[in-house]
């Protein structure tokens, strides 16, 4: 199995130009998941409509009918010869004469045939059509995406990347996921992700995810150099979207922001310092692991200044404010030059997940 920086064979090459036929089982939209009573009932619903409609086609042209004893066709033979014609049944070798026998037939006899008809085709139907109803899927989502999050890899950090997202109460629709590893892209699948199955170091595999329409990209690449080319890769595809990169090694950080991320988190040294400061302080731990938590607890947010706010001091604020946002810059509360909020600013406080 190819890892990110790789490179992928020519099949996965001019992606975009494909027909959306041809990207089924690369480009993969989530099931809305609905009950199996649910599906059934709407093919006998749809059963139904076509019977009607075929019966008041029948009966509006009743002139044109006569059954074997000669007379014209009433309402209630035109709807038998409709359910006879339409289950596939026949006529002609046994007829029902009287009203009885043939409001029987329509009443229990033809459901009997279109409740067999949909166990015996529709599971044959539903195979047969599922590339078509993937491909019209894949058209209608490339046509509508925007504003989304890319995330490539879905490993341990691009799982848990995805759930922090998830918490934080962005829809799993509004999520793609990039990966090599066909396994790894059926549990994002089945979260009901968007997934795409290629080599996200190829500017066609992120035009694909429609990286030149979203908001972010997380990269959680398993390599640095594959993080920095695929970084590279974003950056030139969308210049304004917000990236965020994850690496294993502090010196490669430069290498990362000068390829165009906005933000770097080094894995590696993270990790290290919170098992040093575990070992005198284990309690600090459990505070920071609370404040990545999003579910529970205090979490770390963002907010724009309300209007009363202008003018003021962070420090004075009934939210404990830990730095203000100004032209694009973090600023820490106690520094001098936000002692004044401005109307643009936006603060980084402790949210109580609970209020």
């Amino acid at each position: 199995m190819p890892v990110f920086g790789e490179p992928s064979s020519g099949l996965g090459r001019r992606l975009t130009e494909r027909p959306d036929f041809a990207l089924v089982g690369i480009l993969r939209i989530p099931e809305i998941q609905t009950s199996p009573w649910a599906a059934l009932w709407r093919r006998v619903l749809l059963a139904a409509i076509l019977l009607a409609a075929a019966t008041l086609v029948v009966f509006i042209g009743r002139d044109g009918y006569r059954d074997n004893t000669g007379n014209e066709l009433s309402l209630l033979d035109a709807a038998y010869y409709s359910t006879v014609s339409l289950s596939t049944t026949g006529y002609g070798d046994i007829t029902p004469v009287t009203p009885q026998a043939r409001l029987i037939n329509i009443l229990v006899i033809t459901p009997l045939r279109i409740l067999f008809l949909i166990v015996l085709v529709g599971t044959t139907l539903s195979v047969l059509t599922e590339r078509s109803r993937q491909a019209f899927k894949i058209q209608r989502w490339r046509h509508t995406v925007r504003n989304h999050t890319v995330v490539v890899g879905y490993g341990t950090k691009g799982r848990t990347a995805v759930d922090a997202m998830l918490g934080d109460g962005i829809k799993p629709a509004d999520i793609v996921v990039v990966d090599t590893d066909p396994n790894v892209l059926e549990r994002a699948a089945n979260a009901g992700l968007v997934t795409v199955h290629g080599t996200a170091t190829q500017s066609d595999v992120l035009r694909l995810a429609g990286v030149q329409n979203a908001a972010s990209v997380v990269v959680a690449a398993n390599r640095d150099d594959t993080a920095v080319l695929v970084t590279l890769t974003a950056r030139e595809i969308n210049p304004k979207a917000k990236i965020v990169a994850s690496i294993r090694e502090a010196e490669n950080t430069h290498l990362l922001r000068q390829s165009g991320a906005d933000s770097v988190v080094v894995s590696s040294e993270t990790a290290g310092r919170l098992l040093g400061i575990a070992t005198t302080t284990p309690s600090v731990v459990d505070m920071i692991e609370d404040l990545l938590t999003p579910e529970a607890g205090f979490a770390i947010a963002e907010r724009a200044v309300e209007p009363e706010e202008v003018g003021g001091s962070p420090r004075h604020l009934s939210d404990i404010v830990l730095g203000v946002l100004r032209d694009g810059r973090l600023i820490r509360v106690n520094e001098p030059e936000v002692d004044t909020l401005e109307a643009p600013d936006k603060l980084l406080y402790l949210r109580n997940v609970h209020v």
